[in-house]
């Protein structure tokens, strides 16, 4: 299966670089008591770093706010999954324990300040692409049962014709979520050339978890304005 990166991502935005990690076999579980240990330490973390009144200034976030408006996306009404959990937060509330691996990887976006998410392979039959809608292509709501089409001109990450995430980095599909079924697991990781350092640790965390806690296997690759395609093997 291929992932690539319309060229029109890069024309915008030509910081931008992707991770992608292929983990294969994982062995998902509800939520343990160490698995929220390290959840709530992340929570605890952030708040001490930052306040909510910072938020859109600070750097690990003012990154993604500032890719978002290069793509005419208002980042205040689609905001980025990092930016959103952060947000509550810091509000003073935690995120819901939905199970281990959507906990786990929240762990690991929140400790890195990486825009990471989760989409189960099992549903996922076509190429997958960064690029802007085009006509016929459907979004199928978190928790919703029907198909909605979608204006053409909009950046999303898709599958063929079925959107994974609107407005690019804002609401995941139900098609793809992440349940105590899923084993195959497509992941996305979204950084910055001069924020590498932070994706690098954040693709090498998310290693560890799959072999260390799901006793899974991956595949890792970065792509970036340099290699804006990869290709990977399903099982």
């Amino acid at each position: 299966m291929k992932y690539s990166i319309d060229p029109y991502v890069f024309e915008k935005s030509p910081t931008l670089c992707f991770g992608v990690v292929i983990g294969n076999n994982l062995n998902n579980t509800p939520t343990s008591v160490e698995d929220d240990r390290y959840l709530t330490d992340a929570e605890k973390r952030l708040r001490t770093e930052i306040s909510l009144d910072q938020l859109k200034i600070h750097p690990t976030y003012a990154c993604y706010r500032n890719a978002l408006i290069s793509f005419q996306i208002n980042p205040n009404k689609y905001q980025n999954s990092i930016e959103a959990m952060s947000k509550r937060i810091l509000k003073g509330q935690s995120l819901p324990r939905i199970n281990a691996l959507v906990d786990c990887i929240n762990t690991i976006g929140l400790n890195n300040g990486i825009s990471l998410g989760g989409h189960d392979l099992k549903d996922i039959h076509d190429n997958l692409e960064v690029r802007l809608t085009i006509a016929g292509d459907v979004f199928l709501p978190f928790g919703g049962e029907k198909e909605e089409l979608v204006t053409p001109g909009e950046l999303v990450f898709t599958s063929g014709h079925h959107i994974q995430t609107r407005y690019w980095l804002w609401r995941q599909s139900e098609l793809g979520k992440l349940t105590l079924e899923s084993k195959d697991i497509f992941f996305q990781l979204v950084g910055f050339e001069d924020r590498k350092d932070e994706l690098k640790k954040a693709i090498h965390d998310l290693e560890q978890l799959i072999q260390n806690r799901f006793g899974g296997q991956y595949q890792s690759f970065i792509v970036d304005q340099m290699l804006p395609s990869i290709e990977f093997k399903t099982t």
